[in-house]
C-alpha cells in the first residue's frame, strides 16, 4: 500500500490489527509441542499396532524433550510474538527477544540477533517480510542453531530459505522445523519445499491466523474501521 500517495490524494487507509496474537500463538505452540512430543506419530503407531506387539507397556520409538527449562528466542516482537512468549513463559521457558540483524545497538530488554540463534532450543518468527529480512534464516544461521533446536515460522514465507531449510533438516543441522507461510502461496503440486519435505519439518497452510475467534474479531474491527470513516 502507497501510503504517500493515499495521504496525498485524502485517502484515508486504516489496518486491523491485534486480533490474532491467541490464534498464532496457539499454532506455535502447537507444532512445538508435536515435534518434541510426536503424539501424532505415537497415535499413528497405536493405530498400526504397534503398541499391541510391543514387549513393554510403553513405546519409545521417537524422542520425546520437556519444554520447561528450555529457551525460546522470539524474532520480531509485536502482539503475535508477545503472544506467544506468554504462553512459552507459562511452559515455564526463558525468553530471549531477538535484536535486529546487525544491529550496532542493543535495546534494553532485547538480545544480539546471534546470541539468539545460538542460545535458543526453539525461535519463532514474527517479523514482517522485508529487503532485511528476506532469507533472515539461511544456511549460515541455521548451522549456527543446535542440532537440537527447532525453528518455527508463522510470519511470512521468504524470510527463511527453504532450500537451505531442507538441507539443513536433511542435514541434522536442526532437530526440526514448521512453516505456516511459504514463499509461494497457495503452492504448485510440485513445489520443492512439500515434495521433498522431510519428515521433520511440519507445513501447515497459513492458518496460524485463522481459528474462528481471530477472524470475528477481525471482521469486528474491519466493520468499526468503516463505520467510524463514514460516520
Amino acid at each position: 500500500m502507497d501510503l504517500k500517495t493515499a495521504e496525498a490524494r485524502g485517502i484515508e487507509v486504516k489496518n486491523v490489527v491485534g486480533y490474532a496474537g491467541s490464534s498464532v500463538a496457539q499454532l506455535v505452540f502447537n507444532v512445538l509441542l508435536e515435534l518434541t512430543t510426536h503424539a501424532s506419530q505415537y497415535n499413528q503407531r497405536v493405530s498400526t499396532g504397534q503398541w499391541s506387539t510391543s514387549r513393554s507397556f510403553c513405546l519409545f520409538d521417537f524422542p520425546m524433550m520437556e519444554l520447561t527449562g528450555k529457551t525460546m528466542g522470539l524474532v520480531g516482537y509485536g502482539n503475535l510474538a508477545k503472544s506467544v512468549e506468554h504462553l512459552a513463559r507459562a511452559f515455564g521457558m526463558h525468553v530471549l527477544i531477538a535484536e535486529q540483524k546487525n544491529a550496532t545497538h542493543i535495546r534494553p530488554g532485547r538480545t544480539p540477533f546471534d546470541q539468539v540463534i545460538k542460545e535458543s532450543d526453539a525461535i519463532s518468527i514474527h517479523c514482517p517480510l522485508t529487503e532485511a529480512t528476506r532469507d533472515l534464516f539461511s544456511m549460515t544461521e541455521l548451522q549456527q542453531m543446535k542440532p537440537s533446536a527447532i525453528l518455527i515460522n508463522t510470519a511470512r514465507g521468504g524470510i527463511v530459505n527453504e532450500g537451505d531449510l531442507i538441507t539443513a533438516l536433511n542435514n541434522g543441522e536442526i532437530a526440526g522445523a514448521a512453516v505456516d507461510v511459504i514463499t509461494t502461496e497457495p503452492p504448485p503440486k510440485d513445489y520443492p519445499l512439500i515434495i521433498n519435505k522431510p519428515d521433520n519439518l511440519i507445513i501447515t497452510p497459513h492458518i496460524a491466523w485463522a481459528t474462528l475467534e481471530a477472524r470475528t474479531r477481525l471482521l469486528h474491527q474491519l466493520v468499526s474501521n468503516i463505520t467510524d470513516t463514514l460516520l
